[in-house]
């Protein structure tokens, strides 16, 4: 029996790791377990990300992307659906690609204690943001 009232949306944004899946060029899922940070405001999920991993080449050629999250006990989940919007990677530690990834780590850990070398981190790993816009949403709580 599934509780009526769990709204799946309370476990994305309680839970951050997530396994993140995209669609290969022969059409089979790829999955990987990412790190992800949910604003509820603007209904998305970010992720960061390298550039040249394959959920990366997946993205950039089907922005089509769910993540499923799972509570501790395996007994809650929750799956997101929605199209990748892709930000970076950028040679700039100033660029506005590196400030979303700024945006990012405020959003799910607060201020970072050298945001400098963040930066160049940022730019040196040629990070990538994941902005999954979510269009669907569903899951269940059984206990």
């Amino acid at each position: 029996m599934t509780d009526a009232s769990y709204d799946p949306r309370d476990l994305i944004a309680d839970t951050s790791i997530g396994i993140l899946a995209t669609i290969k060029a022969n059409g089979v899922p790829q999955l990987s377990p990412v790190t992800s940070v949910y604003d509820r405001e603007s209904d998305t999920i970010l992720v960061s990300m390298t550039d040249g991993r394959a959920k990366t080449a997946n993205l950039r050629r089907d922005p089509r992307a769910a993540i499923e999250f799972t509570s501790p006990d395996g007994y809650t989940w929750a799956t997101a659906e929605g199209d990748a919007e892709l930000i970076g990677p950028s040679t700039d530690v100033d660029s506005p690609e590196v400030d979303a990834l700024v945006d990012y780590y405020r959003l799910g850990a607060g201020e970072h204690p050298d945001w400098a070398e963040y930066r160049e981190v940022m730019v040196t790993d040629r990070r990538v943001l994941l902005r999954l816009h979510v269009t669907h949403v569903y899951g269940a709580k059984l206990r």
